[in-house]
């Protein structure tokens, strides 16, 4: 595939994954679109649909191949998996858990926040429970 096409298709792709349009996220992937991919801004697809709660395009996208640890953004972002929990997502939380992302993992590149300090700040306990049943450890 060439340059310009990959950029377009992974364009719709977060487009569709943002506004939680299931239809047209599984047209971009039929098209092409690779499940691992950004925006010109860095957001992935992954990442627009966990912070929207939408898990059924979660594990579409996750089935397709995007990894559920891939940070997105350039900087002010973060993992699906911090971004799902911090809106109390808990069937996106569990969908990327399902498919092993770390629980512990913090985000801005081991700086940040981890998806538990985030859940916390909801406060979302059902989410929180479930974090830490996966072995989401607090930090000190």
């Amino acid at each position: 595939m060439n340059r310009r096409k990959h950029k377009k298709l992974s364009r719709r792709l977060v487009d569709a994954a943002l506004v939680g349009d299931m239809s047209r996220v599984r047209s971009a992937l039929r098209a092409g679109a690779p499940a691992e991919t950004a925006d010109p801004a860095g957001s992935t697809p992954l990442y627009v649909a966990s912070v929207g709660g939408a898990a059924d395009i979660v594990r579409v996208l996750l089935a397709a191949g995007a990894r559920p640890d891939t940070e997105s953004g350039i900087g002010s972002e973060g993992t699906p998996l911090c971004g799902a929990a911090c809106w109390g997502h808990t069937e996106a939380v569990r969908a990327l858990l399902d498919h092993g992302a770390d629980p512990n993992l913090r985000e801005d590149h081991g700086t940040g926040w981890a998806p538990l300090a985030w859940a916390s700040k909801g406060p979302y306990p059902e989410t929180m429970a479930l974090l830490v049943t996966a072995g989401a450890r607090p930090r000190n």
